[in-house]
């Protein structure tokens, strides 16, 4: 094996290790998120009010476009994955008021 490649590997795990830290730190945010959102679908479903704010909704997919933007992201790839969690959400929230 040349120098080359060795320190080709050697960058590879490396990109791999960050990569690996950050999917760590997504899933535990994801959690962190999901706790509060089952507690606004509690809270929503104890007051009767509806599982979704299409208001609320359309303002976090502007914001998390922007935060894309700035974080150099693809912001259409940031609104898909916001929808995903959105959508998560709201089945999330229907359920309490069943």
């Amino acid at each position: 094996m040349t120098d080359a490649v060795k320190l080709a590997a050697e960058v590879l795990k490396e990109h791999r290790a960050s990569i690996d830290r950050l999917d760590a730190i997504l899933v535990y945010t994801l959690g962190e998120r999901f706790k509060h959102t089952q507690a606004v679908g509690k809270l929503k479903a104890e007051h009767d009010l509806p599982p979704s704010d299409p208001n609320r909704e359309a303002g976090q997919i502007a914001r998390l476009e922007d935060l894309a933007n700035r974080a150099d992201l693809d912001p259409e790839f940031a609104k898909k994955f916001l929808n995903f969690i959105i959508a998560e959400v709201i089945q999330h929230h229907k359920k309490h008021q069943s």
